[in-house]
C-alpha cells in the first residue's frame, strides 16, 4: 500500500508539466545516463526496476518487440546497480530505494551479432568478452567463451567482494535471421548456449541476471541447465514495463500531446485519438494496460506528424521468410483465438507462425476469457496493419512497390469519394504493367491480392465471410459504404454478380447501417489482370 501511495503522489506531480517544460525527445538514444544528463524526455519506469530487484528472484527474462525500449530498460538497470543515485533524482525509485548499493556490472549487447556464420559469431562474442576483460584487468583470458565468462564473473566478484550483475540485451539477435533454417539455427544456437552456460554454475556469485530479446527460445535449447529464470513477459504486474501506457501518455506526456495537437491543427482529443489509432493497441498480458509503440510515438512527437516510423526502421527478413515457410496467407494474419501455449511458445520447432508474429509485435493480445483461458489476438493498430501488408505487397503486384503504393493511395482517395469504378479502373491499369507472379492461376491468389490492397487502404476488410447461403469472397467496409465482392476467374463480371444475387449475400449485412454495394469482378489467367467488373447498389 505504501508503495502504491508513493507512486500515486509521484504521478500527480507529473501532471503539472506545462508547455514551457517540454523536453527534447530521445529518438534513437537508448542510454539512460545520457537521457538524464541531457535532460531529455524520460518516461519513468523505475518503479518496475525497484520491484524486480527487490522481488527475491535472481534471473529474469523479458520478451518484447524490437524498438520497444528493452535496451533503455537494460541501461536503467545498469545505472541503478552502479549506484548512480544522482541520475534517479525526481524519479519514482528515489522515494523507494534507501541503500543504493554499488555492484559490479557485466553488460553485453548482442545487437551487433546478426547475419553471421559460426566463426564470425564466435569472434564477435570474443570481442564483447575482451571489452569486459580489459575493464577487470584480465590479461590472459581462457580460450572458450564460457570459460571466459566464468573468469569474468569470478574476477569481478573477488575484486569487489560483491555479487555480480549480468545484463544481456537482445540475447537472441544472432539467431533471428536463421530461425527459419533447420541447418543454420542449431549451429548458432549451440554457440550461444555455450556462452550463456555459466549463468547456472556461477549462481552463488550473482546478484541479478536480466536478459531481453524478441523471441522466446526454449530454456533447454539456449540456457541448458538454467531452469530458474523468471519469465516476466506475460505477467500482469510487468505488462507496462516497456512501451508507453495510455496513463503515462496522458500524465507524463500531457504537455507533449497538447504540443502535437497544436502542430497538427487538431484538438487535444483529436490528437489523442489519432495517436491511439496509429500506435496504441498493444497488450502483453491478460490484464495489461493499453500500450503505445514508444519508438513511433516519440518520433511522431518529435516530427509533429504521424507516420509509419516503426516499419520505416526495417521489416525483418526473418518474418517474411517464416510466413513463406508456413504458407501463411495475408488474410490469415489477424483476429483469432488461441491458448497461451500456442503463441507464448519457443520459436524453434514452431508448428505455426503465431509465436513469431506475437513475439515480434505483429499481433497482440486483444482480450482474454478466464472461463476458457483463451486469448483473442489481432493486429495492434493502423501502423502495423498498413506496414505489414505493404511489406507483403510485392508478392502480389511485383517489386515496383513505389508505383504500387502510389496507385493504392489514389485508389483510397477514389473509394473515400465512393468511386469504386474509378478505383477498379486504376487497379486494372496498374496490373497491366506488372509482370505476373507465380501461382496466379488460382482465384485465391487474386483474392489475397485484393485483400492486401484493401487492407492498405485503411478500411475494414475480410475474406470468406460466412452467410446463411454461402461465403462472400471479400467484404470491404468504409466510413460510408459496405462493399460485397465476388471474384471469378476466366468467366465474367455478370457471373460474379449473379452469384451475389442468387446467394442473397446482402441480407447477411442488412443491419450494418451502411448502404450496401455489390461488386462482381473477373480476372483472366492469360492476361493476369481484371477483364471486367460490375457495380450495383443494393
Amino acid at each position: 500500500m505504501q508503495l502504491n501511495r508513493l507512486i500515486g503522489c509521484y504521478h500527480r506531480k507529473l501532471k503539472d508539466r506545462t508547455m514551457a517544460e517540454l523536453k527534447l525527445y530521445p529518438v534513437g538514444i537508448q542510454t539512460f545516463e545520457e537521457i538524464i544528463t541531457r535532460n531529455l524526455l524520460y518516461v519513468d519506469k523505475t518503479e518496475y526496476v525497484y520491484r524486480m530487484t527487490h522481488s527475491g528472484g535472481k534471473h529474469f527474462f523479458l520478451s518484447r518487440p524490437r524498438r520497444f525500449g528493452k535496451s533503455l530498460l537494460v541501461s536503467t538497470f545498469k545505472s541503478y546497480f552502479q549506484g548512480k543515485k544522482e541520475l534517479f533524482k525526481g524519479l519514482a525509485i528515489e522515494k523507494l530505494e534507501n541503500e543504493w548499493t554499488e555492484y559490479p556490472v557485466l553488460h553485453f549487447s548482442m545487437a551487433g551479432g546478426k547475419h553471421m556464420e559460426k566463426e564470425q559469431l564466435e569472434r564477435y562474442l570474443g570481442r564483447r568478452l575482451a571489452e569486459q576483460e580489459k575493464v577487470w584487468g584480465i590479461t590472459s583470458p581462457a580460450v572458450d567463451a564460457n570459460d571466459r565468462l566464468i573468469s569474468l564473473i569470478q574476477t569481478a566478484y573477488e575484486k569487489t567482494g560483491k555479487q555480480v550483475v549480468v545484463l544481456i540485451d537482445e540475447y537472441d539477435a544472432p539467431l533471428l535471421d536463421v530461425v527459419h533454417s533447420d541447418v543454420n539455427l542449431p549451429v548458432l544456437r549451440n554457440v550461444m548456449r555455450n556462452f550463456y552456460s555459466p549463468l547456472k554454475d556461477c549462481e552463488p556469485m550473482l546478484r541479478f541476471v536480466f536478459l531481453t530479446g524478441i523471441t522466446k527460445f526454449s530454456q533447454l535449447s539456449i540456457f541448458s541447465e538454467l531452469n530458474n529464470i523468471t519469465n516476466i513477459s506475460m505477467r500482469n504486474d510487468y505488462a507496462g514495463i516497456c512501451g508507453i501506457t495510455k496513463e503515462e501518455l496522458e500524465s507524463q506526456m500531457s504537455a507533449d500531446v497538447d504540443d502535437l495537437a497544436k502542430k497538427m491543427g487538431k484538438s487535444r482529443e483529436q490528437a489523442l485519438e489519432a495517436l491511439r489509432e496509429f500506435y496504441d493497441g498493444y497488450h502483453f498480458a491478460a490484464q495489461s494496460p493499453d500500450i503505445f509503440n514508444p519508438y513511433s510515438l516519440l518520433n511522431a512527437m518529435a516530427a509533429g506528424c504521424l507516420d509509419y516510423y516503426w516499419f520505416s526502421s526495417g521489416t525483418p527478413t526473418y518474418l517474411i521468410e517464416m510466413l513463406k515457410k508456413f504458407q501463411v496467407m495475408p488474410s490469415e494474419i489477424g483476429s483469432c483465438e488461441a491458448d497461451q501455449s500456442e503463441f507464448d511458445a519457443p520459436t524453434e520447432g514452431m508448428s505455426s507462425v503465431m509465436p513469431l508474429l506475437y513475439q515480434s509485435g505483429y499481433i497482440t493480445i486483444k482480450g482474454y476469457d478466464p472461463e476458457t483461458e483463451l486469448y483473442t489476438l489481432d493486429i495492434p493498430n493502423k501502423e502495423i496493419r498498413v506496414g505489414l501488408y505493404r511489406s507483403l505487397l510485392p508478392n502480389y503486384i511485383g517489386m515496383n512497390t513505389v508505383k504500387g503504393t502510389t496507385t493504392i493511395a489514389k485508389m483510397s482517395a477514389l473509394i473515400r469519394r465512393n468511386d469504386m469504378d474509378g478505383a477498379m479502373q486504376m487497379l486494372q491499369a496498374y496490373l497491366a504493367t506488372v509482370p505476373y507472379c507465380n501461382n496466379v492461376d488460382s482465384e485465391g491468389h487474386y483474392q489475397q491480392m485484393m485483400y492486401v490492397i484493401f487492407s492498405i487502404l485503411d478500411n475494414y476488410v475480410d475474406v470468406e465471410v460466412r452467410t446463411p447461403s454461402g461465403r462472400v469472397d471479400m467484404v470491404l467496409r468504409t466510413a460510408t459504404h459496405l462493399y460485397l465482392f465476388e471474384l471469378k476467374l476466366n468467366k465474367d463480371a455478370d457471373a460474379a454478380m449473379k452469384q451475389i444475387d442468387l446467394k442473397e449475400y446482402p441480407k447477411r449485412f442488412a443491419l450494418s447501417g451502411l448502404p450496401i454495394v455489390k461488386v462482381g469482378v473477373n480476372f483472366d489467367v492469360a492476361t493476369h489482370n481484371i477483364t471486367d467488373w460490375k457495380i450495383e447498389a443494393e
